[in-house]
């Protein structure tokens, strides 16, 4: 993803809307899209000011109100796999999917083995 352009940048072309030239003839004088000189103008209009959002940063876990459920759930069933979950979850209504539920598991510092434990051979 590319940078915001600058505050300066994003200010003139405002200016320049507001005195009145339209804001293709805008875009067009500072090189930037019409879209995004529609954009800024609208931005300053709504919020007053034309600074970029934020961005990056984490996402709320869309399971984290389930959460006891699930760690409850956990601890019943020991053998219980990420897709056995995600069928448990979806049988309660809850839309999750297998990626949602693994970020959450991970999140809450548990493993799921991808295998049976297979009977190993004994000491001799």
């Amino acid at each position: 993803m590319g940078r915001a352009y600058s505050l300066d940048l994003r200010s003139r072309v405002v200016a320049l809307i507001e005195s009145g030239v339209s804001r293709h003839k805008a875009a067009a004088h500072f090189a930037v899209s019409v879209a995004t000189a529609i954009r800024w103008a609208q931005r300053k209009r709504d919020t007053g000011g034309v600074a970029p959002k934020a961005t990056g940063g984490r996402r709320a876990l869309s399971l984290s109100p389930h959460r006891a459920w699930i760690l409850g759930r956990i601890d019943e069933k020991s053998d219980l796999t990420v897709r056995g979950l995600v069928s448990e979850l979806r049988e309660r209504g809850v839309a999750a999917s297998y990626g949602a539920v693994q970020r959450f598991v991970r999140s809450e510092g548990l493993r799921f083995k991808k295998k049976p434990a297979c009977k190993r051979a004994g000491t001799a």
